[in-house]
């Protein structure tokens, strides 16, 4: 049905279908279930997902200790007041940060696209969904549509920070997530588009550095960071600011980029912040290695 955004886009407007529409409908030919089971299956990854944040908000932690109860302590400084961006805003941190910290618990999450960058989706839907009146049916049509914009990049580039870098996890993360929320506020899949490549523009070249190897730091922390890009990047769009450069070209460029980007920086834990005196401190402690990495 569509490979590329424009594709998706140009679906959209000339049949007058909502972009989560029109992944529903693709859904039921793949699969060949009915409308009703598709549905209901993409509702149980919004249970699951709702289930994370709440798990995560009522404070959790790491086997390492490396994570948790950050999402405890964003909670608390909302609810003080006196915090310096928008509401809005601070609980898609704080709903990522809740939702990642239970993965980092070895708790069940939902990835989306990956499990390190589960966050990101659940943060931005969740913290939107009273602002914008959601109803159930509307959350679930949130997911198709960010699944839509990742099936795009999926196909075209990567998802996963190993074969492309940490912008091509949380990177995409954000992006399906802006895109989605347009539509929720009743933007156009024009206006989705642009959110999507300007939020994927904004990530360009992020690499994956986990410390110690682990899906913990700094991946907790940069789902917080992208769902604040990826409502950014939506209000941007809503307002009539439009991406310079076609989504699929920004798609496209993450994908060279990627190619282009050395293993150090692609999840294997030897570059980037991985890789500093303090990231290596970590990793010896936890697997019981000397400071050079040897077997005690």
């Amino acid at each position: 049905m569509f490979r590329t955004v424009a594709e998706l886009v140009d679906i959209a407007e000339r049949e007058n279908k909502a972009v989560s529409e029109i992944m529903i409908e693709r859904e039921m030919d793949v699969s060949g279930k009915s409308r009703e089971e598709v549905f209901e299956a993409m509702e149980r990854n919004l249970d699951v997902m709702e289930e994370a944040i709440k798990q995560g908000e009522a404070g959790v932690e790491s086997t390492t200790g490396l994570t948790g109860g950050d999402a405890v302590l964003m909670n608390d400084y909302i609810e003080n007041g006196q915090f310096l961006s928008g509401e809005v805003l601070l609980r898609s941190v704080q709903k990522a940060i809740a939702t990642n910290e239970v993965n980092a618990a070895m708790g069940v999450i939902c990835a989306t696209p990956t499990a390190g960058s589960a966050g990101v989706v659940p943060g931005v839907l969740f913290a939107v969904k009273d602002k914008l009146g959601l109803s159930r049916e509307e959350m679930v049509n949130f997911l198709f549509t960010a699944g839509a914009f990742g099936y795009v990049v999926a196909n075209n580039a990567f998802i996963s920070g190993a074969a492309g870098g940490c912008q091509a996890e949380v990177g995409s993360a954000s992006a399906m997530a802006s895109a989605a929320v347009v539509e929720a506020a009743h933007g156009t899949p024009e206006q989705s588009a642009h959110a999507m490549a300007m939020t994927m523009k904004n990530m360009l070249g992020l690499v994956c550095d986990p410390v110690a190897g682990l899906v913990e730091v700094p991946c907790v922390k940069r789902n917080a960071l992208g769902s604040s890009q990826a409502i950014i990047s939506a209000d941007m769009a809503l307002a009539g600011i439009k991406s310079r450069i076609p989504c699929d070209e920004v798609i496209e460029a993450m994908h060279r980029v990627g190619l282009q980007m050395p293993s150090s920086l692609r999840e294997t834990a030897e570059g980037g912040l991985a890789a500093t005196p303090t990231g290596r401190m970590i990793q010896a402690k936890i697997f019981g290695l000397s400071p050079d990495g040897i077997g005690e």
